[in-house]
């Protein structure tokens, strides 16, 4: 008690110092009584650091501090007429005294009581009392920070303690009340001046919205904040990054010392802070949705800040080697293709036959390089072609082909891929480590692809100087008779695309890109496997190309071709390159569209030389050719909806192969044939018939495709590689698939081993009989166990998940479900949902269509169909992968959605 004090005045005298807000807002509902009073006593420490003279609603209101009852009568004394005062006082009633009391408002001293504050502030009588228990930073945090239209009252009749104090933290940290998360935290992260704004605040005040904020955005509020709080705010989001590396996912007990030591050195930037694992996850995945958010908004240039300010700190504290642990920072990326390449080096098989077991630890690794989240889409395509080569590898390589028909199917239905996924893996990775691995895949799969050349080109030799009946095989110059005038006479019409110098390769990419339009049906003989062509020799545009339009073995230019085509095809319209060109702002010339909408033109043949001129004047190994890259198709397409499309080429090509490039001499120019002068060297045949349209029936082919004779180019033709030799032949048509005799909806073209990862079981080569890994807690005798018992087959032969599948289809709901205008029949609904639940909820369109046995055109249509039939209510039973090629199925959710008995 202050010396001399009555006793009276021992509560005032416990009166805290008020503050201007405060003050003011107590005049305000003061004025709004309309007493008539020109003065009022308020109970508070009678000291004020404000102006003497407030402005409340328009009028000037003079404040005076009153230690004394004399102090008092003086203000009031002193008070100019008409002008409001307010008196600061820390004496009681009595102390204070009637006389001066008969002077003020409602004739008593006023409290002003912080919480009687917030309920004027937000217009309502009664507060939460969790906030008055728990929060006495916050009256005076609100007059500090009361926004110029004033807090928004709460939607009850009760002042919340969350109402308040989001209203309270989005006006200090300037963000919105709908985005106080780690999301909207981070956000503001990135803002300077509202972090320094923050830094500024009491200590009580910062403490408690912290306190408050970690309640309503999770656990990351805490590093967030602790790091703004340490000044390093503007490297949230990197050290969120970071956070994720040196926590591991949240892992506890993590033995790795530098992990340790990252941890301690991170501290110091979240102002001593030692995160919890839980708040270093959250951490984390706050800082990479950020980073995916960013991205997806457009805003690059800011995320590739973020992400090379992640990997500086990363190298401060010691942990760059462990970034391969990070979806998002492309160092991580770099890591993941790295050991993806030592997977690969392991993988590749020294006696030309992978291993199953290193070719499962590829593919794991490539998932890993998948799964990064700032992949290079050139560099994980190659890596994905470098995994199909090593599971074609890994299949025992068969026996040589008995008949010439045989080996060009080869080409065609496994060869050809083989070649795709090749001139990838050649074109190789800007890695040194990564491409030494490819390197090395690439030499045994040419090892093997060159045993596979010779084999073709010496039963192509034998059937030429034989000259042999076809029999089944089709020769370039049996096309028109055999594929085209059948068409005709059934009464369609065709669109016969000639594509100057598509490989098998090529082909299958351009028929990926029609097929996933959508718009055409492929055709093939009696809906089996591709089939293809066999070209004249030597393999060059002007006697295989002639042959073609010519119907027989011919060699000439493009006035040869007309004549003998339009000899063939009365009434019929071949069209050249140049022919192809429009005025500008056409994508198709006039006569040319009207030539293809006319009934009277059974046959347009468009020469497209869109891929042989990249074999001068470009890369064709780096190209993927579609009907978006080759412009004449797409717009030819487009025209021709109700003609039966005949794609083929005149000859393929191989592509040059740089320093591995094997030069020999000769008396013509021609980079990939000779005439018959001097005997064939290592890698040629001489070839000899009636179908051998140059050289006077004689030349030197070669089968090597690394032999060239002339100058340099991008790509060569003319030898006797399968490549060059073996041209596609697809069907495609936008109408009928019936309506071509002898050709139906194709199945799936792509090989097993080039849609279909190795289980991650298997062990061994295929077809050899090797003993099995054993899993922990079986017993000793299995490791002698080289044949599976009787009761193992018949578990095998139960296909996985089939009593789920039973379940469903006879429930209530899915019968409730079916479609009776387009119904998809129980069998096949089964097959898709068996392809699936055996490949862990996941497989790719082709793998579905063929192992469902689906027509390849029609499954993006039959998986639309069966998402609409099991997505009960909406519920993602049933979605597609970003790259609109994968399916998968959420099991537990599809258990739920038809209330099945889980397995």
């Amino acid at each position: 008690m202050t010396p001399g004090a009555s006793p009276a005045a021992t509560v005032a005298s416990r009166a805290s110092a008020v503050q201007p807000e405060a003050v003011r807002r107590k005049v305000q509902a003061w004025m709004a009584e309309k007493d008539g009073a020109m003065a009022i006593a308020l109970g508070a420490r009678p000291e004020w650091a404000g102006e003497p003279i407030l402005h409340v609603q328009g009028e000037a209101v003079r404040v005076v501090p009153c230690p004394t009852p004399i102090a008092a009568r003086a203000a009031l004394h002193d008070r100019v007429e008409g002008a409001r005062l307010v008196i600061l006082t820390d004496l009681s009633d009595t102390a204070l005294g009637d006389g001066v009391l008969a002077h003020v408002s409602q004739q008593t001293v006023r409290s002003v009581e912080p919480w009687d504050l917030v309920r004027q502030m937000f217009g309502r009588t009664t507060l939460d009392p969790r906030l008055v228990r728990s929060a006495k930073w916050v009256p005076a945090a609100l007059a500090d920070f009361a926004p110029p239209e004033g807090w928004p009252p709460p939607p009850g009749t009760v002042v919340t303690r969350d109402h308040v104090l989001s209203c309270l933290a989005a006006e200090v940290l300037g963000v919105p009340h709908d985005r106080l998360d780690s999301a909207g935290l981070l956000e503001w992260s990135t803002d300077a001046p509202a972090q320094l704004r923050f830094i500024a605040l009491p200590e009580p005040v910062s403490a408690g919205l912290t306190t408050f904020l970690t309640e309503v955005a999770g656990a990351a509020a805490v590093p967030i904040l602790a790091a703004v709080r340490a000044r390093h705010g503007v490297d949230a989001i990197a050290l969120g990054l970071i956070a994720g590396v040196i926590w591991r996912d949240g892992a506890t007990g993590d033995p790795d010392v530098r992990l340790a030591v990252a941890r301690t050195r991170l501290e110091p930037r979240l102002g001593g802070v030692r995160l919890t694992e839980v708040q270093a996850s959250e951490f984390h995945q706050a800082a990479e949705a950020w980073v995916i958010r960013t991205v997806d908004s457009g805003a690059r240039s800011e995320t590739v800040k973020v992400l090379r300010r992640a990997e500086a700190i990363a190298a401060e504290l010691d942990v760059t080697p462990l970034l391969g642990s990070s979806v998002l920072l492309p160092e991580g990326f770099a890591q993941r293709v790295r050991a993806f390449a030592a997977a690969v080096r392991l993988a590749v098989p020294a006696g030309g036959t992978a291993v199953n077991g290193t070719v499962t630890r590829a593919q794991a690794a490539l998932a890993e390089v998948e799964a990064h989240r700032a992949a290079d889409s050139v560099r994980v395509e190659t890596a994905r072609m470098a995994v199909r080569l090593l599971r074609w590898l890994a299949a025992a390589d068969g026996p040589a082909p008995v008949t010439l028909l045989d080996a060009l199917h080869r080409q065609v239905r496994d060869d050809g891929w083989v070649d795709r996924a090749r001139l990838d893996v050649f074109a190789g990775d800007p890695d040194p480590a990564v491409a030494d691995a490819y390197r090395l895949l690439h030499k045994v799969a040419d090892a093997r692809r060159a045993r596979h050349d010779q084999q073709f080109a010496t039963l192509l030799a034998e059937a030429t100087v034989a000259e042999s009946p076809p029999g089944g095989l089709l020769r370039v110059e049996d096309v028109l008779d055999r594929v085209v005038r059948p068409i005709v006479h059934g009464g369609r019409r065709v669109l016969l695309l000639v594509m100057d110098g598509m490989s098998v390769a090529a082909a299958t990419e351009l028929a990926d890109s029609l097929i996933r339009s959508g718009s055409w049906a492929e055709l093939t003989p009696d809906g089996g496997p591709r089939t293809g062509v066999l070209a004249a020799l030597p393999t060059i545009t002007e006697v295989s190309r002639c042959s073609l339009l010519s119907g027989r073995i011919a060699s000439g230019g493009q006035a040869a071709e007309r004549a003998a085509f339009a000899q063939a095809f009365p009434g019929s319209l071949l069209l050249h390159k140049s022919a192809l060109r429009s005025a500008a702002g056409v994508a198709l010339d006039v006569d040319v569209q009207d030539a293809l909408g006319n009934p009277a033109v059974p046959v347009v043949a468009a020469v497209v030389n869109t891929i042989d001129d990249a074999l001068d004047r470009s890369d064709p190994g780096t190209i993927v050719w579609s009907d978006e890259n080759i412009r004449a198709v797409r717009h030819l397409l487009a025209s021709a909806q109700d003609r039966v499309v005949v794609l083929i080429s005149d000859h393929g090509h191989v592509i040059d192969r740089g320093p591995e490039s094997v030069v020999r001499p000769s008396e013509s120019s021609e980079n990939r044939w000779r005439p018959a002068t001097t005997p064939p060297g290592d890698g040629e045949i001489v070839f000899r018939g009636s179908r051998v349209a140059a050289g006077g029936g004689s030349v030197v082919l070669p089968w090597r495709e690394e032999i060239r004779y002339g100058p340099r180019k991008a790509g060569y033709h003319g030898g006797a590689a399968p490549a060059e030799a073996v041209i596609p032949l697809l069907l495609f048509s936008a109408v009928d698939e019936a309506g071509v005799p002898g050709w139906t909806d194709a199945p799936v073209a792509a090989p097993v081993w080039w849609r279909e990862p190795l289980p991650e079981a298997a062990s061994g080569n295929r077809g050899a009989t090797t003993r099995r890994a054993v899993p922990s807690g079986r017993q000793a005798e299995a490791l002698f166990d080289l044949t599976p018992a009787p009761a193992r087959v018949a578990a095998k032969a139960t296909p996985p998940g089939s009593g789920i599948v039973d379940a469903l289809l006879a429930s209530d709901l899915y019968g409730q479900r079916r479609d009776a205008r387009a119904p998809l029949p129980d069998e096949r609904v089964a097959a898709l949902l068996g392809v699936l639940l055996a490949g862990g909820g996941r497989a790719s369109f082709d793998s579905l269509a063929a192992k469902a046995g689906i027509p390849a055109h029609r499954i993006g249509g039959t998986i639309t169909a069966l998402r609409k039939l099991l997505q009960v209510e909406g519920y993602p039973v049933l979605t597609i992968d970003p790259d609109g090629q994968t399916v998968k199925l959420d099991k537990d959710l599809l258990i739920e959605q038809f209330g099945l008995e889980s397995p």
